[in-house]
């Protein structure tokens, strides 16, 4: 039987107790999420992706991993897909620049954070949830998401 959303944040959250790794969290997750999804929009895709307005790796896998939220919870699914429409604009809208590749700034942002979360459980004193389920690695944003959902009252 799959797990409920409570169920994999109650598990992901038994490793982000502390403020201070949970601070670093808000920071790093949201921003890994957006580096990787810019990661993956810099892989060369097929001619034939270029018939479709924003089609590339990482949007097609933003709706991937969106219908997985959306098996997670259908409210969580919204919320998701509307992040991920910002993270998605705000890598179109960083690549329009022509300041660096997506793929330079989006590796810097991932290894900088990725530096900061080690940080965080090691003040912690915890291994990164992902260690023992690579699906945590999904659940991160979506405990976000939680904390907001909970904040304004929405259920999930």
């Amino acid at each position: 039987m799959a797990k409920s959303a409570d169920q994999w944040f109650a598990e992901y959250g038994e490793s982000h107790r502390n403020p201070t790794n949970k601070a670093i969290h808000w920071i790093a997750v949201p921003v890994i999420f957006i580096s990787v999804i810019g990661l993956i929009w810099s892989i060369p895709t097929p001619a034939a992706f270029d018939r479709v307005p924003y089609l590339n790796w990482g949007t097609l896998g933003l709706a991937i991993a969106t219908l997985w939220y959306i098996r997670l919870s259908l409210p969580l699914g919204i919320g998701m897909a509307i992040f991920s429409i910002i993270a998605a604009s705000l890598v179109a809208a960083f690549e329009s620049t022509g300041l660096m590749p997506v793929w330079g700034m989006s590796l810097i942002l991932f290894v900088v954070m990725w530096v900061l979360q080690f940080i965080g459980h090691h003040i912690e004193g915890k291994k990164p949830s992902f260690f023992k389920d690579l699906q945590f690695l999904l659940i991160g944003p979506a405990w976000l998401m939680g904390f907001i959902y909970r904040s304004l009252g929405i259920r999930y």
